[in-house]
């Protein structure tokens, strides 16, 4: 202790040289749980009180904070309280030494920084004290100056051992989160060498091919390929071109771990993956140059994308309420069997099926009855036919048959009568006897017509000869049976007259938010009463309009007495916003003036066109779609809506919704029909709400006839529903008297 009073001068001489106002302390050692800007506080125990407050004053001078303990009983208590970063312990002491408390501290506190300080010189001392954990050693007496030194250094390296396991478990957190993304991405994500081997493959492997990720490492990829696809996978899975050149949504298919690539049912276990790769490149300072390190690829499950593109296509080659081919898909079978009877010179027969009485039928009954009718009626007719025949709907209630290789008349006769003998009992529809009877028109190739559309015509004039004749029977074409144009001569006048006298009306039904109930659109149902026959649906009319062309004045008719509802009836607050739905035939946008009149109508009744929505199918958009485009984009520039009605039940490419000035799909009431519960999964209904709203298209479902339809609609978001459920057709006085009050009170404020 003989250099105390030089280390107390030493002491004096710096509290003399420092400043008055304390620096501002900026030393940042904090715990990996600390704050960034906290303080180091230091720990001197000795038991030479004079020594304690001497080096207590020499740290303060400096900017360390610190606290005292003359022996080790009390440094355990203050280090049980304090966070101590820092311990300047002397080693010889009474009682338990200094080295018994740095033992203890290197098995409880490994973290916490010793400086050991001893008055003994030999090495042993300092070589143990290393040994046991501490930090330094310094041999009494010291200069203050070999103190602050240590002090520093040792803060300093303790600082640096904190901020290296601060990274450490940042590292360890980022690793760990990317492992956890990586290994819960919905993506297949691989890794392979040079040579094509996995170095590198997600959990998501074992749910997608039934491997473990540690079963695929050192594998090579074509282990997993099906066979029909490795010359595709060659270039693509193990790509080794990066940026613009790399592989980018490429579809192949992987092989389950389940079943051998070659086996006959191996298509049953592959997954169609859709592909994005690129080659990975390296370089450092001993190979400057990028090296090909290996490919990363992403490989996404497109089994369900695959399973909705069948399903589309099927739905455009089917007709989804009975399952079997829809016209178009009919026709290409039809073709067929032309081009083949041609080539072998054999004969082939084509019948024509119409259900008598379908439309009393429906509205007697209701479209639910009417589509399990026509289901029924399917399934009886395909129960009497050859496999290789074909039966298709063609529409609402006409069938096709194709019957392959008839060898005469009566073959095709004897398979019609075996059809019409199976309905001689009626058919039980949802508890309710329905009587049911066919009238089939019957054309045989070549001798009723050489080309399909000669063919297709007389097998139709021989369907409607029955129905002129009492219906329920068959009959083969001959030359001498009235076309179809002539079966009702009389209808061309009456057709007039009735244009003239005004004997046509307006029904309209109703189009409800399917949120709210309010009324946002109505329906233009054209109704024909009769001074002798009553009432005429359209379907009784329509056809032979469009047959003798007075579907053009017809339509003008529902256009210009829509307009004059708008502007008498729909005008008053609540109601001011409706809009009005009038159905276009193909005959009426053909016509070069259909614009022109459209505009003359609107501008006639002072009607915005916004509130006037003209709908067309899919068929009319087939005729002519250039001609079809060019008029509908006028229509809309003028502020007119469009709506393709009966959407979904038509064999056209999609892509015209892409194409065409759009607003609207009407989904069709066949769909809606399949509807029996809320809970039910109907993915087409879903997939043309989802495509609607990637378009942005307004959605309008048809055919609501139960709570359970309307409640799926409800959830699925439909924005509008329409049907029997909500309102059957109505004079627009009707229409107000239900509706006005209702509107009224969901406007006001």
């Amino acid at each position: 202790m003989s250099d105390l009073p030089q280390i107390d001068a030493r002491i004096s001489e710096l509290l003399r040289e420092a400043p008055s106002t304390q620096r501002p302390r900026n030393w940042n050692v904090p715990e990996l749980e600390s704050q960034p800007d906290a303080s180091p506080l230091l720990l001197v125990v000795d038991d030479d009180a004079r020594v304690r407050q001497s080096v207590r004053a020499l740290l303060s001078t400096n900017q360390y904070d610190s606290l005292a303990a003359e022996n080790v009983d009390q440094a355990r208590e203050i280090l049980g309280k304090e966070c101590i970063d820092l311990l300047i312990l002397d080693i010889n002491m009474p009682g338990p030494s200094g080295f018994e408390l740095l033992r203890e501290l290197k098995e409880k506190r490994p973290e916490l920084a010793v400086i050991l300080v001893s008055g003994e010189t030999t090495f042993d001392n300092a070589t143990l004290a290393l040994r046991e954990g501490a930090r330094d050693f310094l041999r009494k007496p010291y200069r203050p100056d070999d103190l602050l030194l240590t002090v520093r250094r040792v803060l300093e390296q303790r600082r640096l051992e904190q901020e290296i396991a601060r990274m450490q478990l940042q590292l360890a957190i980022s690793e760990q989160r990317h492992r956890f993304i990586v290994d819960n991405s919905p993506d297949m994500i691989y890794m392979l060498d040079g040579e094509g081997r996995f170095t590198f493959v997600n959990s998501r492997i074992t749910k997608l091919l039934g491997y473990r990720p540690e079963e695929i490492v050192g594998r090579h990829y074509s282990e997993l390929v099906h066979l029909d696809d490795i010359e595709k996978a060659r270039y693509l899975l193990n790509e080794r071109r990066g940026g613009d050149r790399a592989s980018r949504n490429v579809e192949f298919r992987l092989v389950h771990k389940d079943v051998e690539r070659d086996v006959v049912n191996a298509e049953l276990w592959t997954v169609p993956i859709e592909l994005n790769s690129m080659g990975v490149y390296f370089s450092n300072e001993d190979q400057p140059e990028p090296y090909f390190a290996g490919t990363y690829g992403v490989a996404r499950d497109i089994s369900e994308r695959k399973r909705s593109e069948a399903l589309i296509k099927y739905q455009l080659s089917h007709d989804l309420l009975t399952g079997l081919p829809n016209r178009g898909l009919f026709q290409d079978r039809l073709a067929q069997a032309h081009s083949q009877a041609m080539r072998k010179g054999n004969s082939f027969a084509l019948l024509y099926l119409d259900i008598d009485r379908f439309k009393m039928i429906n509205d007697s009954y209701g479209h639910l009855v009417g589509d399990e009718l026509l289901q029924t009626v399917s399934r009886i007719i395909g129960k009497q036919l050859r496999e290789s025949d074909t039966l298709g709907r063609i529409s609402g209630d006409e069938f096709n048959i194709l019957l392959h290789e008839v060898s005469n008349d009566q073959d095709a006769s004897h398979v019609a009568e075996k059809i019409i003998g199976r309905f001689k009992d009626p058919v039980i529809i949802r508890g309710k006897e329905i009587s049911v009877s066919l009238s089939i028109g019957i054309a045989i190739y070549p001798q009723h017509g050489e080309s399909l559309q000669e063919l297709i015509h007389n097998a139709d004039v021989a369907m409607y000869h029955v129905k002129s004749h009492g219906k329920r029977g068959c009959a083969l074409y001959d030359s001498c049976m009235q076309s179809f144009g002539f079966i009702h001569p009389s209808w061309e006048g009456e057709i007039t007259k009735a244009l003239s006298e005004n004997q046509f009306e307006l029904r309209l039904q109703p189009q409800e938010d399917t949120a709210s109930g309010r009324l946002v659109g109505a329906e233009a149902l054209i109704r024909w009463q009769h001074p002798e026959k009553g009432l005429v649906m359209p379907a009784e009319f329509i056809s032979h309009a469009e047959e003798t062309g007075h579907i053009v004045e017809i339509g003008e008719w529902v256009l210009r007495e829509s307009c004059r509802i708008l502007s008498q009836h729909l005008q008053q607050p609540g109601l001011s916003d409706v809009k009005v739905s009038v159905n276009i035939s193909a005959r009426q946008l053909v016509e070069s003036n259909f614009v022109s009149m459209v505009r003359q109508v609107l501008r006639e009744y002072g009607v915005s066109p916004c509130r006037v929505m003209l709908e067309v199918t899919e068929n009319i958009l087939l005729q002519d779609m250039e001609q079809a485009s060019v008029k509908l984009k006028e229509l809309t520039e003028l502020g007119i809506r469009i709506a393709i009605d009966d959407f979904g039940v038509g064999y056209s490419s999609l892509s015209y919704l892409q194409s065409l000035p759009l607003h609207t799909l009407k989904i069709d009431r066949s769909f809606i029909a399949r509807i029996n519960s809320s809970q039910e999964k109907h993915s087409i209904v879903s997939s043309v709400l989802v495509m609607a709203r990637e378009l942005g298209l307004d959605v309008v479902a048809e055919g609501i006839e139960t709570e359970a339809q309307l409640a799926y609609l409800r959830d699925a978001k439909c924005p509008t529903v329409q049907g029997f459920l909500l309102g059957r057709p109505m004079t627009v006085l009707e229409l107000v008297e239900k509706y006005g009050s209702q509107q009224l009170v969901a406007e006001s404020p």
